[in-house]
């Protein structure tokens, strides 16, 4: 899974067993009906933001203004192909400054960058991962290292990407989970926003991520966690005879110098994301 915290992460395991997947010949049916659209959807909109990009880069280096909508239309459109329910609410952070949210499976990356054009931060090693390294590169991903040595090169990339006008979102759970649960949020990289250069101008937005599930599915039906593995998981979504739905709430903007340390402003994100997890979830 993708962990935006320290590369040595463990993997968080549910207690008990993921649910096994019985796809059928209807599902398999979905998998194909579905499959063929959501990879030209995906790799055609890849080769379309590689092209842009050709002309972009020369003409604007870190500024983005086109490649980032090819983005989000593709995530958009992803859910329409899966046929999946997807809805928001809060108002989209204006300030400068980094959003931060809850971590279930790989499909919040398409959530979260159909609402908001956004640049996630991930550990180094997914730029080596085959496909997903190659997807994250070319939208702009901003890969980090923990190592505290490079911490101060790190951030001199937040600020230079920040003061571009990019959104960087982080994972601070470290790891994605069953969707029932929000976990503690970890610090770490919450520290990079009390550099000097970025304390006073930069922002953070929490947003709580909710899965629901299909009628008549386990609620943590669209969970991806421990040591399950991307393809079985990709197949069961898109092979579900009926869909759930992604929910976002985005959360008042909280300014990094009205908080005390790292530690308190991580509080703060995580009580936000938490609370408004837990009552969405009943409230389904």
């Amino acid at each position: 899974m993708v962990g935006s915290d320290q590369v040595d992460d463990p993997l968080w395991n549910s207690a008990d067993a993921p649910d096994p997947i019985h796809l059928g010949l209807l599902g398999w049916v979905l998998v194909i009906l579905r499959g063929i659209p959501l990879a030209i959807l995906v790799f055609g909109g890849l080769l379309i933001l590689l092209i842009i990009r050709l002309i972009e880069l020369p003409l604007f280096g870190i500024r983005r203004p086109v490649t980032p909508f090819i983005s989000q239309f593709v995530c958009r459109n992803a859910f329409r192909v899966l046929g999946m329910g997807f809805c928001t609410s809060g108002e989209l952070m204006r300030e400068r400054g980094a959003v931060v949210a809850n971590h279930t499976s790989w499909l919040d990356i398409f959530a979260l960058n159909a609402r908001k054009r956004i640049y996630f931060v991930s550990k180094a090693e997914v730029a080596k991962w085959p496909g997903i390294g190659w997807l994250a590169r070319a939208t702009g991903t901003v890969f980090i290292e923990r190592d505290r040595k490079k911490a101060r090169e790190q951030t001199r990339v937040f600020e230079t990407r920040l003061k571009a006008g990019h959104k960087l979102l982080f994972f601070p759970e470290g790891t994605s989970t069953d969707g029932l649960r929000v976990l503690p949020f970890k610090t770490t990289l919450f520290a990079a926003f009390f550099a000097d250069e970025l304390r006073e101008f930069m922002y953070v937005q929490p947003v709580s991520v909710i899965f629901h599930a299909p009628i008549g599915q386990p609620d943590r039906f669209y969970g991806w966690w421990g040591d399950m593995d991307f393809a079985p998981h990709l197949l069961k979504t898109m092979g579900a005879g009926r869909q759930g739905t992604v929910e976002l709430i985005y959360h008042a903007p909280a300014k990094v110098s009205d908080f005390a340390n790292r530690k308190a402003l991580a509080a703060h994100c995580e009580e936000a994301v938490r609370h408004a997890h837990a009552l969405a979830r009943l409230e389904k």
